[in-house]
C-alpha cells in the first residue's frame, strides 16, 4: 500500500566485479593465481558498528511488517487474531492508501489527457486544467502525511504485541512480489554493509589489489577468448566456403549425370522407335513376298495341270494308235513293233524355276 507511492532509489552500487563474465583459462607459468578475499574479523567490536547494525535490522524488520499490512487488510480472520485495536488501525491504515491510490491515479489520467492535448497549451481551459493538477498534487502532501503517521502507529501497536507480529510475519508468503524485491535488497545491502565494517584499511587496499588482479586476469582471459574466437569464425567461413564449392561441384555432377541419364533415355528411345520401325517394314517387306510366292504357286499349279491335261491328251491319242494296221516282214515286223514301244510322247519342256511343287509324270510306254 504505502510501498506504492514509495520511490526508493538506488542504495548500493555494486562494483564491477560482479559484472564481470566468467572466464576460464589456464593459468600461464609464472603468473600466482590470486586468492579469494575473506576479511580477518568475524565479528563487529565496535559499539558504533554495532549500533549501525542494530538499526538497520531494525529497520529490515519494520518493513518486512508493513510490506504484509495489505495481506492484513485482505483477511478478515488474521485481522481477528490481532486484536480489535491493532485491527481498527489496519482498517483506518487501509482507507487512508485507498483514497491516497484513488486520487494518484486521477492525477494520472489528468496527466495523460495534458499530453494528448498539448496543441492547446495556450488555451485558457488546458492553463485552468493545469493548475488544477498541481492543487491536486499539493493536497496529496497531507495525505501522505497522515499514512505515514498510521503506519508508525501501527508498528508501534505491532512492536508492543510480538504474538501478533509473530502472526504476521508467518504471512511472508502473502507478501507482494514488488515488496519482496525491497526487502530482499535491504537484506542484501546489510551484508555488504557487514562485510565493509568487518573490513580494516589494510584489508580493504588488500581487496581493491585483488580485484585489481582479477580486472587484468578477465582481461587477458577475454583477449584470449576474442582471438580465439575470430580465429574460429575465419575457419568457419572459410569451411563455410568450401562446403559451398563442393556442394556446388556435386550440383554439377548431379545435373551432368542427369543430361547423361536423359540422352541415354532418348537414345534408347529412337533406337526402340527405329528397332519397332525397320521390324514393321521387314513384316511388311515379307508379307508382300509371301503374296508373290503365293501367286507364283498359284500360276505354277495352272501350268502344270495345264501340262498334265496335255500329257494326257497325248497319251490318250498314242493309245488310240493300231497295232495290227502296219504289213511288213519278220524282221520288219518286229522293229515295227519294238518301235512303238520306243517312241515317247512328245512333251512341252517346263522351265527349271517353275518345277517347284509339280513333278510332270512320265509316259508309260504303250
Amino acid at each position: 500500500m504505502a510501498l506504492d507511492i514509495l520511490a526508493v532509489g538506488a542504495l548500493y552500487q555494486s562494483s564491477d566485479i560482479s559484472k564481470m563474465r566468467v572466464m576460464a583459462e589456464s593459468p600461464k607459468k609464472g603468473t600466482p593465481t590470486p586468492k579469494p578475499f575473506t576479511p580477518l574479523k568475524t565479528k563487529l567490536t565496535t559499539i558504533e558498528t554495532k549500533r549501525i547494525m542494530s538499526v538497520l535490522d531494525e529497520t529490515i524488520q519494520k518493513v518486512e511488517l508493513v510490506t504484509l499490512l495489505s495481506s492484513v487488510a485482505a483477511n478478515m480472520e488474521l485481522e481477528g487474531l490481532l486484536g480489535e485495536e491493532l485491527s481498527r488501525a489496519v482498517r483506518e491504515h487501509e482507507d487512508l492508501c485507498q483514497v491516497l491510490m484513488n486520487k494518484v491515479r486521477y492525477l494520472q489520467e489528468e496527466e495523460l489527457q495534458l499530453q494528448a492535448e498539448e496543441e492547446f497549451e495556450e488555451e485558457a481551459w488546458f492553463r485552468d486544467l493545469l493548475l488544477s493538477i498541481e492543487l491536486q498534487k499539493s493536497n496529496l502532501l497531507p495525505l501522505m502525511g497522515q499514512i505515514r503517521d498510521s503506519t508508525k502507529n501501527i508498528l508501534r501497536l505491532l512492536l508492543g504485541n510480538p504474538r501478533a507480529a509473530q502472526l504476521l510475519r508467518a504471512r511472508a508468503a502473502d507478501r507482494a512480489p514488488g515488496a519482496q524485491g525491497f526487502v530482499d535488497s535491504l537484506v542484501e545491502l546489510r551484508g555488504f554493509l557487514f562485510e565493509k565494517l568487518l573490513t580494516s584499511p589494510m584489508e580493504a587496499r588488500d581487496k581493491g589489489q585483488f580485484i585489481q588482479d582479477i580486472t587484468k586476469r578477465n582481461m587477458r582471459n577475454q583477449e584470449v577468448i576474442d582471438a580465439l574466437e575470430n580465429e574460429l569464425a575465419e575457419r568457419m567461413r572459410n569451411r563455410a566456403a568450401e562446403v559451398e564449392k563442393e556442394n556446388f561441384v556435386i550440383q554439377e555432377l548431379k545435373n551432368h549425370l542427369h543430361q547423361v541419364l536423359k540422352f541415354s533415355e532418348n537414345s534408347l528411345t529412337r533406337t526402340k522407335q527405329e528397332a519397332e520401325k525397320q521390324q514393321k517394314a521387314d513384316y511388311r517387306a515379307s508379307q508382300s513376298r509371301v503374296a508373290r510366292i503365293q501367286q507364283d504357286i498359284l500360276q505354277l499349279r495352272s501350268q502344270f495341270h495345264s501340262l498334265v491335261m496335255e500329257n494326257r491328251e497325248a497319251e490318250q491319242a498314242l493309245r488310240k494308235v493300231p497295232w495290227g494296221g502296219i504289213e511288213l516282214g519278220t524282221g520288219s515286223s518286229m522293229e515295227g513293233r519294238a518301235a512303238p514301244a520306243t517312241r515317247k510322247p512328245s512333251v512341252e519342256p517346263v522351265p527349271p524355276g517353275r518345277q517347284e511343287g509339280a513333278r510332270p509324270a512320265a509316259a508309260r510306254p504303250l
